[in-house]
């Protein structure tokens, strides 16, 4: 398998599983951050069967951080976002994560994602590594950085073969803005068609 292949595979699984976290219903507040995502790698199986572009829509807004994930994927161009317009950045954001989720799904099939260990965790989050299992076979070890959020944990992002997707997202983004004037307003339009 060539590393395109790898990376893209694994592009696919960080969007599917960050959009699976919203489809976990356990109470946070009595959970560690590895008990969390055990709960929501189980939803995995279930939100991939529907593999719909709402089912993976209702993922994200509910468990992925999507402020923090947005505005940092605008990269220098956050400031002149104005307020008001983002709303529709983010969910501009979330459909598009939600439609390459939809869409390659099929493609990667998991047949299990189970946490294997848990770090000490800080200000800065806690990471939660796992092991997803395709139904080839191919395995691949995820790092997911869990934030603590009110009385429940919300998905920062997450770590395959070595890359983090927020880094994709950032790159996506801001070089498009940068071909479009370094205008992010251009971005919104084009995230809400």
């Amino acid at each position: 398998m060539t590393i395109w292949t790898r990376t893209r595979s694994a592009c696919w699984l960080i969007a599917m599983m960050v959009c699976v976290a919203a489809l976990t219903t356990t109470n946070a507040r009595a959970e560690s951050p590895a008990a969390y995502m055990q709960g929501v790698q189980n939803e995995l199986l279930a939100a991939q069967r529907t593999g719909g572009v709402v089912a993976f829509s209702d993922v994200l807004r509910k468990h992925m951080d999507v402020p923090n994930i947005g505005l940092t994927a605008l990269g220098p161009h956050a400031r002149t976002l104005p307020k008001a317009e983002r709303p529709s950045y983010y969910n501009g954001m979330i459909n598009f994560i939600a439609k390459y989720a939809a869409k390659t799904a099929p493609e990667y099939p998991v047949a299990s994602a189970v946490v294997v260990g848990q770090g000490p965790g800080d200000a800065g989050g806690t990471n939660v590594d796992a092991r997803i299992t395709l139904r080839s076979g191919l395995t691949y070890d995820i790092r997911w950085l869990v934030m603590k959020s009110g009385s429940g944990y919300k998905v920062r992002d997450a770590q395959v073969v070595g890359f983090w997707m927020t880094s994709f997202l950032d790159d996506i983004f801001q070089k498009y803005i940068t071909e479009n004037g370094n205008n992010p307003r251009a971005l919104v339009l084009a995230l809400s068609r």
